[in-house]
């Protein structure tokens, strides 16, 4: 019969997401230029929240798709395959930062530069002591992890236990924003800036977007959360739930590198 579907795959209606989205992190970038540059920082916020928004639009439209069964399996291992090479991307987006790091460490200076910058970290720099608050936060963000997969523990292999789905989505909401907390508490005592030495544009940069991804991931378990309030993920079908977790066990394998290479090794 005409219109009838016989194949496995979802036909959605044309969308005004990629366009808007693609004019939102133009605006954006540009933007940002003419806020380095000190001409003005509105454009970049207008582009920002358009961004947002479009995140806000698209993703409402795709939990609705899903909800009206829209996603068959075959879809789903597409949807899985797209998180994935995703992630792989944001892998190599911190080899870019630890690459910087690590080569730096090794290399501080050649004869030619300045004596402070002969050693590693440089003269006058005084870093972190990783087995205080560092340390603290390394146990914070793997606790948050383990309640991660004890959510989704608790949804595929305990009978679709709603309630410890919950409870270890907001335990895990919890203990993400108590790390935020302590790294804005460590920012705020550190004996080093961002400008005027290699060691604390490394460490920040690194560490700053390592806290940003952290505060993206708290946002999507959080969201993970509302939707198992509202009873939509299924053992069966639970993509939004496992990209959360495959992307927060990434933040925590992040930390760990940084853990050792930037407060221990580095240090």
């Amino acid at each position: 019969m005409a219109h009838e579907k016989n194949h496995d795959y979802v036909i959605l209606p044309p969308s005004i997401w990629p366009f808007m989205g693609a004019v939102g992190g133009f605006v954006m970038l540009f933007g940002a230029v003419l806020w380095m540059k000190g001409i003005t920082p509105f454009i970049f916020f207008a582009g920002a929240l358009t961004v947002l928004y479009v995140m806000y639009g698209w993703w409402s439209d795709t939990i609705s798709e899903n909800e009206a069964g829209e996603y068959t399996p075959v879809v789903r291992i597409g949807l899985r395959y797209g998180v994935i090479l995703f992630i792989i991307s944001e892998v190599m987006f911190f080899v870019a930062w630890f690459w910087s790091f690590i080569k730096h460490a090794m290399y501080p200076g050649g004869p030619e530069e300045p004596a402070m910058y002969q050693t590693w970290p440089p003269q006058g720099i005084e870093p972190f002591d990783p087995w205080h608050l560092p340390l603290i936060n390394t146990l914070i963000l793997l606790c948050s992890g383990m309640a991660v997969t004890w959510a989704h523990y608790a949804l595929v292999h305990d009978n679709n236990n709603r309630r410890d789905l919950r409870n270890g989505l907001i335990l895990a909401v919890a203990l993400g924003a108590l790390f935020t907390f302590f790294q804005a508490y460590e920012y705020s005592h550190a004996a080093f800036g961002f400008a005027g030495n290699i060691y604390g544009a490394n460490f920040f940069m690194a560490t700053g977007f390592h806290g940003a991804h952290v505060i993206i991931g708290t946002i999507f378990l959080f969201v993970c959360y509302l939707r198992a309030r509202a009873g939509q993920f299924t053992p069966d079908s639970h993509v939004g739930l496992e990209a959360a977790a495959w992307y927060w066990h990434f933040v925590d394998v992040v930390w760990l590198f940084l853990f050792t290479v930037v407060y221990i090794w580095g240090s």
